[in-house]
Protein backbone atom coordinates (compact mmCIF):
# COMPACT_ATOMS: atom_id res chain seq x y z
CA UNK A 1 0.00 0.00 0.00
CA UNK A 2 1.40 3.58 -0.69
CA UNK A 3 1.56 6.44 1.84
CA UNK A 4 -0.23 9.89 1.41
CA UNK A 5 2.97 11.17 0.19
CA UNK A 6 4.09 8.98 -2.28
CA UNK A 7 0.20 9.34 -3.73
CA UNK A 8 0.22 12.63 -3.56
CA UNK A 9 3.73 13.07 -5.34
CA UNK A 10 2.63 10.34 -8.23
CA UNK A 11 -0.31 12.35 -9.24
CA UNK A 12 2.27 15.72 -8.78
CA UNK A 13 0.43 17.55 -5.76
CA UNK A 14 0.82 19.51 -3.56
CA UNK A 15 1.81 18.20 -0.46
CA UNK A 16 -0.54 19.48 2.56
CA UNK A 17 -1.41 18.39 5.65
CA UNK A 18 -5.32 18.25 4.96
CA UNK A 19 -4.76 16.39 1.62
CA UNK A 20 -2.35 13.91 3.43
CA UNK A 21 -5.28 13.15 6.49
CA UNK A 22 -7.99 12.70 3.82
CA UNK A 23 -5.98 10.47 1.67
CA UNK A 24 -5.31 8.87 5.37
CA UNK A 25 -8.91 8.81 5.53
CA UNK A 26 -9.46 6.54 2.36
CA UNK A 27 -6.72 4.36 3.45
CA UNK A 28 -7.51 2.98 6.45
CA UNK A 29 -11.54 3.03 6.02
CA UNK A 30 -10.98 1.65 2.57
CA UNK A 31 -14.47 2.52 1.72
CA UNK A 32 -16.58 5.76 -0.14
CA UNK A 33 -16.08 8.27 1.97
CA UNK A 34 -18.76 11.86 1.33
CA UNK A 35 -17.52 14.71 2.15
CA UNK A 36 -19.61 14.83 5.38
CA UNK A 37 -17.72 11.67 6.62
CA UNK A 38 -14.61 13.52 6.31
CA UNK A 39 -15.52 16.52 7.48
CA UNK A 40 -16.95 15.02 10.79
CA UNK A 41 -13.39 13.17 11.19
CA UNK A 42 -11.20 16.01 9.96
CA UNK A 43 -13.32 18.97 12.10
CA UNK A 44 -11.04 19.53 14.53
CA UNK A 45 -8.30 20.05 12.56
CA UNK A 46 -9.47 21.40 8.77
CA UNK A 47 -12.95 23.63 7.72
CA UNK A 48 -15.23 22.07 5.43
CA UNK A 49 -14.34 24.66 2.45
CA UNK A 50 -10.61 23.13 2.86
CA UNK A 51 -11.74 19.63 3.00
CA UNK A 52 -14.09 20.26 -0.30
CA UNK A 53 -11.30 21.96 -2.13
CA UNK A 54 -8.79 18.92 -1.77
CA UNK A 55 -11.97 16.53 -2.91
CA UNK A 56 -12.37 18.64 -5.89
CA UNK A 57 -8.41 18.68 -6.23
CA UNK A 58 -8.70 15.14 -6.11
CA UNK A 59 -11.38 14.53 -8.40
CA UNK A 60 -9.90 16.72 -11.24
CA UNK A 61 -6.14 14.74 -10.70
CA UNK A 62 -7.90 11.39 -10.97
CA UNK A 63 -7.08 10.24 -7.71
CA UNK A 64 -10.74 9.95 -6.21
CA UNK A 65 -14.07 9.01 -8.37
CA UNK A 66 -17.54 9.79 -7.20
CA UNK A 67 -19.50 7.09 -5.71
CA UNK A 68 -23.29 7.19 -6.52
CA UNK A 69 -25.57 4.98 -3.96
CA UNK A 70 -28.99 5.56 -3.18
CA UNK A 71 -28.88 7.80 -0.68
CA UNK A 72 -28.67 10.81 -2.72
CA UNK A 73 -25.14 11.79 -1.25
CA UNK A 74 -22.32 12.20 -3.25
CA UNK A 75 -19.00 9.88 -2.00
CA UNK A 76 -15.89 9.55 -3.14
CA UNK A 77 -13.56 6.75 -3.23
CA UNK A 78 -10.10 6.40 -4.10
CA UNK A 79 -8.47 5.17 -7.12
CA UNK A 80 -6.96 1.96 -7.72
CA UNK A 81 -4.26 2.50 -9.90
CA UNK A 82 -1.72 -0.03 -12.17
CA UNK A 83 1.49 0.99 -13.21
CA UNK A 84 1.01 4.49 -14.40
CA UNK A 85 -1.38 7.08 -12.64
CA UNK A 86 -4.37 6.87 -15.46
CA UNK A 87 -4.26 3.07 -15.81
CA UNK A 88 -7.35 2.36 -14.24
CA UNK A 89 -11.14 2.39 -14.82
CA UNK A 90 -14.26 3.72 -12.62
CA UNK A 91 -16.34 0.95 -14.25
CA UNK A 92 -16.61 -1.23 -11.68
CA UNK A 93 -19.31 -2.22 -9.09
CA UNK A 94 -19.96 -0.63 -6.28
CA UNK A 95 -21.76 -2.27 -3.29
CA UNK A 96 -24.02 -0.73 -0.60
CA UNK A 97 -24.64 -2.76 2.54
CA UNK A 98 -27.84 -2.53 3.86
CA UNK A 99 -26.64 -2.95 7.75
CA UNK A 100 -23.90 -0.42 8.00
CA UNK A 101 -25.14 1.85 5.25
CA UNK A 102 -20.71 1.65 3.75
CA UNK A 103 -20.20 1.56 0.31
CA UNK A 104 -17.28 -0.59 -0.78
CA UNK A 105 -15.45 -0.46 -4.83
CA UNK A 106 -15.39 -4.04 -5.99
CA UNK A 107 -12.86 -3.48 -8.89
CA UNK A 108 -12.20 -7.13 -9.93
CA UNK A 109 -15.81 -7.19 -11.11
CA UNK A 110 -16.09 -5.92 -14.88
CA UNK A 111 -19.41 -4.10 -15.43
CA UNK A 112 -20.83 -5.42 -18.33
CA UNK A 113 -21.36 -4.62 -22.03
CA UNK A 114 -23.75 -2.32 -23.00
CA UNK A 115 -24.89 -1.72 -26.88
CA UNK A 116 -26.30 1.55 -27.06
CA UNK A 117 -28.55 2.59 -30.05
CA UNK A 118 -27.20 4.96 -33.19
CA UNK A 119 -27.03 7.77 -31.87
CA UNK A 120 -25.79 7.23 -28.04
CA UNK A 121 -22.63 8.22 -26.76
CA UNK A 122 -21.67 6.64 -23.38
CA UNK A 123 -19.90 8.66 -21.16
CA UNK A 124 -19.77 6.66 -18.01
CA UNK A 125 -21.46 3.81 -16.38
CA UNK A 126 -22.02 2.35 -12.69
CA UNK A 127 -23.67 -0.39 -11.20
CA UNK A 128 -24.29 -0.58 -7.39
CA UNK A 129 -25.42 -3.75 -5.50
CA UNK A 130 -27.11 -3.67 -2.52
CA UNK A 131 -27.12 -6.66 0.09
CA UNK A 132 -25.28 -7.43 3.24
CA UNK A 133 -21.36 -7.45 3.81
CA UNK A 134 -19.07 -9.36 4.77
CA UNK A 135 -18.53 -7.35 8.14
CA UNK A 136 -22.35 -7.36 8.83
CA UNK A 137 -22.88 -11.11 7.52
Amino acid sequence: MQSPIAILQSHKLRITDCRLEIIQEFLDKNIALSHSDLEETLKQQFDRVTIYRSLKTFLDKDLIHKVLDDSGATKYALCSHGETVHDHSHEHVHFKCETCGETTCLEDITLPQVKLPAGFEKKEMSLLVQGVCEKCH
